[in-house]
């Protein structure tokens, strides 16, 4: 199953210093049948486009918090992983899944999707509102839109060292 994890870079240099990436307390995104049940029409892309954005929203979550290497990039880690090691969480958003166990290999990594630096701007006015945003507030709403309108730069898993040591 393809799952996104919302990441920051820090936990992209501890993905390339230890080989592993935990998943934060244990969640992902995915297109999950609650998901697929939400949408009343649209393709298997449109509904995973919507679990990946969910998954970018959530590391604006992440850097609200901090992060000491690029604080106004969103990071979203897409990997494939068994089933089985997946949970759907009937009471949380239709895309959120639970990861058991949370630690992640390199080798299940499928991609690396980064901000680039024109994006950084909108970011961090997106960090700076995004609790607003969750609570229903329509100005911080579309501030976080803005940031969600950038697209993420794509990286194969083969460049995460170089990655991490040029950015």
């Amino acid at each position: 199953m393809r799952v996104y994890l919302p990441a920051t870079f820090s936990m992209l240099r501890e993905l390339s210093q230890t080989g592993v990436i935990h998943a934060r307390s244990g969640y992902g995104f995915a297109v999950t049948p609650a998901l697929t049940d939400f949408f009343e029409s649209g393709t298997e892309e449109e509904i995973a486009e919507y679990a990946f954005d969910e998954a970018s929203r959530a590391s604006l979550r992440l850097l609200a918090i901090g992060d000491d290497f690029f604080p106004h990039r969103r990071v979203v880690v897409s990997v494939d992983i068994d089933d089985g090691r997946v949970s759907f969480v009937p009471d949380l958003d239709e895309a959120v899944l639970k990861i058991e166990p949370a630690q992640i290999a390199v080798s299940d990594v499928a991609a690396i999707h980064i901000d680039v630096e024109s994006s950084e701007e909108a970011v961090a006015k997106a960090i700076a509102v995004i609790d607003e945003a969750d609570l229903g507030d329509e100005d911080a709403m579309l501030v976080v839109g803005d940031a969600l309108d950038n697209f993420l730069a794509w990286y194969d898993p083969s460049e995460l060292s170089a990655l991490v040591e040029l950015l």
